[in-house]
């Protein structure tokens, strides 16, 4: 098995690129993903013959999942490792892609392959390495109150025991992937420049969605 990338420095200087709408990967973070269209069929066969990295980023024009073409893309996208597959039928791939690093994608690279590839930066996002960084500055029991609040708005259940359990940087993460926000909400989370400022960022969205909730629930005077 390939070892895990550790800095930077361990990472390519281009990657296969998978543009998806409001598909959000952090570090450290896991995403499932049904591969089934087949020019993402032969990247991940790519992939899978060599490092196992791709590039997932959004499009900029978020009408379509998966824009065909050169559609422009975002500038901030994550590497992402595939750490488990599965054939689940022919010409269909069931992936989990592990975050790695975020990176900024400098330029395209033309390409006679069916899925597009592009020359990407990673080392302002060198932090994204270590698992636990800016946990300090966050405030987590703030950050919890707002998961409580939230939970009770939506009327679902979380499993405190294991919350409890996790480490700062993973549940914000988390919880920034599973969030029901919109693709630009997606970006601005993935582009924050700390995890406070992410953690925050959440905190705002929701105290935003939980007060439109109560204005329609409020009577009119």
């Amino acid at each position: 098995m390939l070892k895990r990338p550790n800095s930077p420095a361990d990472l390519p200087a281009s990657v296969p690129l998978f543009p998806l709408t409001g598909a959000l990967l952090l570090p450290y973070a896991r995403r499932p993903l049904n591969i089934f269209e087949p020019r993402y069929v032969e990247m991940i066969d790519h992939a899978l013959r060599g490092d196992r990295l791709i590039g997932l980023i959004q499009p900029r024009d978020t009408s379509e999942e998966s824009p065909k073409g050169r559609a422009p893309l975002q500038r901030i996208g994550t590497v992402g490792r595939i750490s488990h597959f599965e054939e689940v039928e022919e010409a269909r791939y069931f992936v989990i892609l592990e975050g790695l690093c975020r990176f900024e994608l400098l330029k395209e690279m033309p390409t006679m392959t069916p899925f597009r590839r592009g020359m990407i930066a990673t080392d302002a996002f060198a932090s994204d390495f270590d698992r636990e960084f800016g946990e300090e500055a966050v405030d987590r029991p703030r950050f919890l109150k707002m998961m409580r609040d939230y939970a009770e708005f939506g009327n679902f259940d979380l499993n405190w025991d294991e919350i409890e359990k996790t480490g700062t940087a993973d549940l914000v993460n988390f919880c920034a992937m599973v969030s029901p926000y919109g693709a630009a909400e997606k970006q601005a989370l993935l582009e924050a420049d700390t995890l406070e400022t992410r953690a925050e960022t959440l905190i705002a969205m929701a105290e935003f969605e939980m007060a439109k909730g109560d204005d329609r629930a409020s009577p009119l005077n």
